[in-house]
């Protein structure tokens, strides 16, 4: 009974200790220390140097190059203009009478791309106050349509998308970027339709609002919205660097890599590493493994190398400063995924604990013969816990994957479902209102919890929780497809 207690003690001050800005650098070896002490099991030094240590390098070894090109690509497809000219084609494509879905689409196209939530955000956000100030649409509602297009149904749904949500299932269940593709867009179709729905409403209820009194005029990050993004895991080097007034690319040449990424990663899944000779992964010097454990790895990352190529190749004149923009987006890449494998150590020193496995069975036994139900809830529950998707998602794997994959082997249930269920389950509670993203969205866009986290929570939290119902409830009855 003690050590359960000391779980719940110690993952309550993660999400109070997370919220008050503490690093989690600091905070996950911290708290997981404590829980070794106060459960009275005593392998201090072990547990820091060989669970803790060993499982957050073995997720940085694995994920780093997808944490580091998907950087990268950000960074340049924000400094060449792309990002900039996309988001304004869609939105001139669509103008005033439909801001919201115009805002929608530029997030939802860049995100599906590749580029980062961060750029995206910060590339969105002057777009659509003047967007929104023009239709007379409460500012307010500026959160909940960026986190719709950005943060919802490109991030988990859709199948192909370099999301590290959607990379981090693939060496747990042996899986694609492309899993359960099927059933990955409908639940994107049923997000997208859902979130629009309540977008509008609001829209329509709040009609006598208008914009509001707002001074959005020359919108730049200022120092302390720069630190306090800074703060909630994302990294300065992120932000623009100044260039050289080129203009900005043809709207083909900005579309042309975010197009690349999803196509040569479907190249690569289907077609070349499937007909590559890999009997040699077997050899001990590569750790002895499969294809399948690194197929969807090697995906990625050959998508996103290749679409960087052309995307330099593409902007060399207009990326004047590349050496910089690229030094600064490798260097944008390590607290993103430091954090994460902070989180991923925490999770395993918790799960070397005894009283763990009280809590393993319990969790695991959620929803009967029906293992769908019982991964859903443990992947959302650590990641509102965590504040982070991919937190909450690496914890969960990290602990209970090889189970999950045991039970879907008894079931009969395809791993590409347990993918599928698992990505999108990491869209719901990672949304509450300690979560590093929704903060920072919040700081961009100069508005406070009160003022635009009921709506937000609405299309990034209850919007992705019933897709996952739909989801689970599909791939219960049709199986994966």
């Amino acid at each position: 009974m003690l050590g359960i207690v000391v779980i719940l003690i110690t993952l309550g001050l993660l999400i109070y200790l997370a919220y008050r800005g503490i690093s989690l650098l600091i905070l996950a070896p911290a708290l997981a220390t404590f829980a070794v002490v106060a459960s009275l099991e005593g392998r201090v030094l072990a547990s820091y140097t060989q669970i803790f240590m060993g499982s957050t390098a073995d997720f940085i070894a694995l994920y780093f190059p997808v944490f580091l090109l998907g950087a990268v690509f950000g960074k340049l497809m924000e400094d060449s203009g792309s990002a900039e000219v996309l988001a304004n084609a869609i939105i001139e494509r669509l103008g005033s009478n439909r801001a919201i879905l115009a805002v929608v689409l530029s997030c939802a196209v860049m995100t599906y791309g590749g580029v980062s939530l961060f750029v995206v955000a910060f590339a969105v956000f002057p777009i659509a106050a003047a967007l929104f100030r023009q239709a007379d649409i409460p500012k307010r509602l500026i959160p909940a349509t960026i986190a719709l297009g950005a943060f919802t149904f490109t991030m988990t749904a859709l199948p192909g998308t370099p999301a590290i949500q959607n990379a981090i299932p693939m060496p747990y269940f042996g899986t694609s970027p492309f899993a359960a593709p099927g059933l990955g867009v409908i639940t994107a179709v049923v997000m997208f339709s859902l979130g629009m729905l309540w977008l509008q409403y609001r829209a329509r209820k709040l009609a006598k609002e208008g914009y509001g009194d707002h001074d959005d005029a020359d919108f730049t990050p200022d120092k302390e919205l720069r630190e306090r993004a800074a703060g909630e895991g994302f990294d300065l080097m992120e932000l623009p660097v100044e260039q050289q007034p080129v203009g900005p690319p043809p709207i083909l040449i900005a579309v042309l890599p975010l197009v690349l990424v999803i196509a040569i990663n479907l190249v690569f899944t289907f077609l070349i590493i499937p007909r590559m000779d890999t009997d040699y992964l077997a050899l001990p010097i590569y750790g002895e493994t499969a294809i399948d454990q690194v197929r969807g790895i090697w995906s990625v990352i050959a998508a996103l190398v290749l679409s960087l190529l052309v995307l330099i190749a593409t902007n060399w004149r207009r990326l004047t400063g590349l050496k910089q923009s690229v030094d600064n987006g490798a260097n944008a890449s390590l607290l993103p995924i430091f954090n994460t494998a902070s989180l991923v150590g925490f999770g395993a020193v918790i799960a070397s604990l005894g009283a763990f496995l009280l809590i393993r069975d319990t969790v695991v036994g959620v929803g009967g013969d029906n293992p769908l139900i019982s991964l859903a809830i443990a992947v959302n529950v650590l990641a509102g816990m965590t504040g982070s998707a991919s937190g909450g998602m690496s914890i969960a794997l990290s602990t209970l994957g090889e189970t999950y994959l045991e039970m879907a082997q008894v079931h009969g249930i395809n791993p590409e479902l347990l993918h599928r269920v698992t990505a999108v389950a990491t869209g719901g509670l990672d949304t509450l209102p300690h979560n590093g993203a929704v903060i920072t969205l919040l700081a961009i866009t100069r508005l406070t919890h009160r003022q635009a986290y009921f709506d937000l929570a609405m299309t990034a939290m209850v919007v992705p929780f019933a897709s996952l119902v739909v989801l689970i409830t599909l791939g219960t009855l049709f199986g994966s497809f």
